[in-house]
This record gives C-alpha cells, sequence and structure tokens, in this order.
C-alpha cells in the first residue's frame, strides 16, 4: 500500500503511546480514522486534537479481549466509512515476575489483551477486508499486529509477555501464508519494537478490578516493574519514530518491523542454539546491567 489518501485505518490501543502516534501519522497521511480504546478520557482527547487538525474520527470505547468488542469495532468501521483498508491490532499490557510467581489473573489480563486482542483482530477484520475486496477490485489492505522483541526472545522476569507476544509473531506469520494462500490483496506486518518510550509500563493503570490479584506483590514482581520503567524511560527511540518505520514498511510490504535492529543479534544467537541444540542464550548478554538490576531487585528484597 503506497496512497494512504482517503483510505481507513482501524488503530486498537489508539489513544495513547504507539497507537496514538499511529494516528497522527495516518491522519497526516489523508486516512480515515476509527479509534479504540479502554482509556475513555484519553480517548475523547486524542478525538479531540485529530478532529481539530482536520481528521475524519469514530472512535470507540473497545475492550479488545473480548470478541463481541471487536466486532462492534468492525460493524461501526464499515457502516461509518464503507470500508477498512489499514489495520493495527496495537493494543498491549506488560507484566513482570519470575514465570512461576504471576497469578492466575496475571495470565488471563496480559494474554487477554496481547493475544486474545490480535486472534479477534485478526478473525474479524480479515473476513471484513476480504469483503471490501470482494466489492472493490481496485481494493488493497495491510494488517500490523503488534508484538514485541519479546516475541523473538525470551527476557528473564518477562514471561507472561513473552509467551504473548511470540504468539503473536506466529499467529502473524501465520496469516502472511494464509493470505498468499489464497491470492488476498491484503497484506500482513509484526510490528517488533524494543525498549520504546510509552505508557506500556503503566499499562497497570487499566487493569479491570475482576482481574486484580488477590496475591501478594513478589520482588521480583517489584524489580521487574522498575528494569522496564528504566529501560523506556532511557529508551532513545520514539513512539513517533516507531509509527514512522512502520509506515515505511507498509509502502515497502516488509512483513518483519523492527524498532531496534541492533537487537537482533540476541535472536541470531537464540536461533543458534536452538538448531545446536545448545542451552538457551542469554538475551541480556550485550546489556548485563539489565540482569544485574534484576538480580539485586530479587536478592535485596528477600
Amino acid at each position: 500500500m503506497k496512497d494512504f489518501r482517503g483510505k481507513v485505518a482501524v488503530i486498537t490501543g489508539g489513544a495513547s503511546g504507539l497507537g496514538r502516534e499511529f494516528a497522527n501519522m495516518a491522519a497526516g497521511l489523508g486516512m480515515k480514522l476509527v479509534l479504540a480504546d479502554v482509556q475513555a478520557k484519553a480517548l475523547e482527547h486524542a478525538t479531540e486534537e485529530l478532529l481539530d487538525v482536520g481528521a475524519e474520527v469514530l472512535s470507540m470505547v473497545c475492550d479488545v479481549s473480548k470478541g463481541s468488542h471487536v466486532q462492534e469495532l468492525a460493524d461501526s468501521a464499515i457502516a461509518r466509512f464503507g470500508a477498512v483498508h489499514l489495520v493495527f491490532n496495537n493494543a498491549g499490557v506488560g507484566s513482570g515476575g519470575l514465570i512461576w510467581e504471576n497469578s492466575e489473573q496475571d495470565w488471563e489480563w496480559v494474554l487477554g489483551v496481547n493475544l486474545w486482542g490480535v486472534v479477534h483482530g485478526v478473525r474479524v477484520f480479515t473476513r471484513a477486508m476480504l469483503e471490501c475486496a470482494a466489492r472493490d477490485s481496485d481494493y488493497e489492505g495491510h494488517i500490523v499486529n503488534t508484538a514485541s522483541m519479546a516475541g523473538l526472545l525470551c527476557p528473564p522476569a518477562m514471561g507472561v509477555y513473552n509467551v504473548s507476544k511470540h504468539a503473536v509473531v506466529a499467529l502473524s506469520e501465520t496469516l502472511y501464508h494464509d493470505l498468499a494462500l489464497v491470492d488476498a490483496p491484503i497484506k500482513a506486518s509484526v510490528l517488533c519494537p524494543y525498549f520504546v518510550s510509552t505508557g506500556i509500563a503503566r499499562s497497570h493503570r487499566n487493569r479491570p478490578e475482576e482481574l486484580e490479584s488477590e496475591e501478594k506483590v513478589t520482588p521480583s514482581q517489584v524489580a521487574a516493574q522498575m528494569m522496564t520503567e528504566k529501560a523506556v524511560e532511557s529508551g532513545k527511540v520514539t513512539a513517533q519514530d516507531v509509527a514512522r518505520i512502520t509506515f515505511d514498511a507498509i509502502r515497502e510490504e516488509r512483513f518483519y518491523i523492527y524498532s531496534h535492529p541492533q537487537a537482533l543479534g540476541a535472536a541470531a544467537e537464540r536461533f543458534e542454539a536452538i538448531v545446536k541444540g545448545a542451552q538457551p542464550a542469554d538475551p541480556y548478554a550485550a546489556t548485563p546491567q539489565l540482569t544485574a538490576m534484576l538480580k539485586a531487585g530479587v536478592k535485596g528484597r528477600r
């Protein structure tokens, strides 16, 4: 997809972070916007700002972990704009700590948003986009699923998040192959950002009350939270940078999108260990200070 003007972009998690920058860039390219988020006030604010710069915007409070919400989002987008061309399955949350210390509620919350949100987005919007293509012989579509470098690596004390993002990478690669199998005029990409300054380190603010864990917060969870906040805040690549990189990848029909390609060395080491049947490679070998921070945090609070 090279011509964005007049086309329709759907963005989950569109009120802040990467989603908001996707919306800003899409608006600048003359796209019509469908924004979804669980943060009602932030969504209202984002919508007002985009309307002020002349964008056409439909916004909906939407919990992507619920298939009915995503279906309603798609139905509303088609009803308002008649078609959907670009979908960012972008909503995401984070959780850390030693993997055996995460509660059942931790798993339900993170997998609900990070994995099921993408599952619902792919299931619902791919069908809607194929219907759009059946009505328009010139139709072009593109789906971008937000994963993470944690979908290619397995950093310690990030187990639930790692599992969710590995699943998104697998889902996205399968989507790519399945679309090619039926010669669909729809492309797919998976975005794998590393530490980027967004609000994901504070995503617990949006955690539903019914999924709040009743278990005591552990030292490993505190240490993982501190490490994530420090890494994110010190990141030099901005959300705006990632949005620019992503739209360039859409134009060039690139599947894998990276914010920090230099981190791929750790991914290469991981896959080399897999091929050789060796022990898992250290994902923080190039940044041992992160491992040291985690160890100090856990040991210092026992």
